[in-house]
């Protein structure tokens, strides 16, 4: 008796497992049907995604092997994306600087946005004073330019690369908080939250268990959005000299390496990293617009009536 209730129970998990499967098959073929540019974001990023997962797959050669009798030379049958200033292959290194790039955007918005969703949640749900003191204190980093914001951290941390995750996540957490804080606010008058507040939940249970749920969709949105702005901030960063130090190489600090020219800069050194983030960035942005019109159908109406 059992080992057939056991057998029965694994049996029912296997089932519930399976449906859940089919559920977001059906759910993620669903939104690719319903935006084809967002499809197309969508393919995007699984490339990106495995080339940095799997450079070596990809790259022709070692991304700091140097090539003396190649010194800056431009793209021809041998590299593809010519040679730097250091006689290393550019298009190897394109490959490679995907990994670090994508591991500081992904790290940093995941914390940087699961602390702003913690505290909009929280402040959108207590309100009065603590939802002041926290608004003020969010004005004030608000007031800050987001770039001059994370030279500031970088200047009193150092440059690296968990100084520079940790720059970007924290200038990430005031604007997550405030889009959570508004939907926060709007879920606090439901109907269901008041009935649970009725019945003697409490605050912690009734704001992590019932209005925290609500906002995961625009928590998804601002995050798939805020992905191609880290990108952006990283490469930003690592051009002034304050992002991942070489010889690790990342699409921001190739751009950097043109500053030691003193004269002009050898074209492929900027347009073959530039392209990098730009199709990178388009791609997360076309996921993100796509992602928010597939959640939000009515906000979707009104855009296509525009």
């Amino acid at each position: 008796m059992l080992g057939s209730d056991t057998s029965e129970e694994s049996a029912q998990k296997v089932d519930r497992l399976i449906a859940a499967c089919k559920s977001w098959a059906s759910s993620f073929w669903g939104f690719m049907r319903s935006s084809p540019i967002g499809a197309f974001g969508v393919v995007l990023l699984i490339f990106i995604g495995i080339v940095g997962l799997v450079p070596g797959l990809f790259a022709p050669y070692d991304p700091d092997k140097i090539f003396f009798d190649s010194l800056k030379t431009p793209p021809d049958s041998e590299h593809w994306a010519g040679t730097d200033f250091l006689a290393r292959d550019s298009l190897s290194r394109i490959f490679y600087g995907a990994r670090v790039t994508l591991i500081v955007a992904i790290i940093s918005i995941f914390i940087g946005d699961v602390l702003g969703f913690i505290w909009g949640v929280a402040t959108g749900y207590l309100g009065k004073r603590f939802d002041l003191i926290s608004q003020r204190i969010l004005d004030m980093f608000i007031a800050f330019p987001t770039i001059i914001l994370a030279l500031l951290i970088l200047a009193a941390l150092g440059a690296g690369l968990f100084t520079i995750i940790a720059a970007i996540a924290l200038i990430r957490i005031p604007g997550t908080a405030r889009v959570i804080r508004s939907v926060a606010l709007s879920v606090k008058e439901s109907q269901f939250v008041e009935a649970a507040s009725a019945i003697g939940a409490s605050e912690f249970r009734v704001m992590f268990r019932h209005v925290a749920p609500q906002c995961f969709a625009p928590l998804l949105i601002v995050a798939s959005a805020g992905l191609g702005s880290a990108i952006f901030t990283e490469a930003a960063l690592s051009f002034l000299g304050m992002g991942v130090p070489p010889p690790t190489p990342t699409w921001g600090n190739m751009l950097g390496g043109v500053l030691n020219e003193l004269f002009q800069p050898p074209w492929w050194l900027v347009i073959f990293p530039g392209v990098a983030i730009t199709l990178t960035v388009l791609a997360f942005n076309l996921f993100g617009d796509a992602l928010r019109d597939y959640l939000d159908p009515r906000l979707r109406g009104r855009l296509d009536e525009r």
